[in-house]
């Protein structure tokens, strides 16, 4: 149950992970709007996040692999786990958060990208589970 619940966790950061960059990305005008920031600062705030996401997310993540999912075999489960928390996370900040102005709508090209994005994120996650568990086997075989 324990390895359960850790799974379901880093499972989750997974998908807060992708969840954060896709809402900035597609809020700068609502963001612009609320804060009175020209959109091209927003932009660069947004990069900048994004960038400062994937490094930190991605070496917490490759430690909490390791720590907690042991290299086993179910870790690759992760890689279909993260997709229904993205989506509970999406419906609830929609639910919570509708756009009420018309000028909030997002422009069609990020959602290209976050398509573009979506489509590579398993990857990202297979070769984040890869490194952690050959890792753990690098380290057995040495010691």
């Amino acid at each position: 149950m324990k390895y359960f619940l850790k799974l379901n966790t880093i499972s989750i950061l997974y998908a807060l992970m992708v969840f954060i960059p896709v809402q900035l990305m597609v809020n700068v005008y609502r963001i612009s709007r609320l804060t009175s920031w020209e959109i091209g600062t927003i932009n660069i705030i947004t990069g900048v996040i994004f960038l400062i996401e994937v490094v930190v997310g991605t070496i917490m993540l490759y430690f909490l692999t390791k720590k907690w999912l042991n290299g086993r075999k179910a870790n690759f489960w992760t890689i279909i786990l993260w997709l229904p928390y993205f989506v509970l996370f999406i419906y609830i900040f929609a639910s919570l958060f509708p756009i009420t102005n018309g000028g909030d709508d997002p422009n069609p090209a990020s959602g290209l990208l976050i398509i573009g994005g979506l489509i590579v994120y398993p990857f990202y996650i297979l070769i984040l589970n890869f490194f952690s568990m050959t890792s753990d086997e690098k380290t057995i075989k040495t010691s």
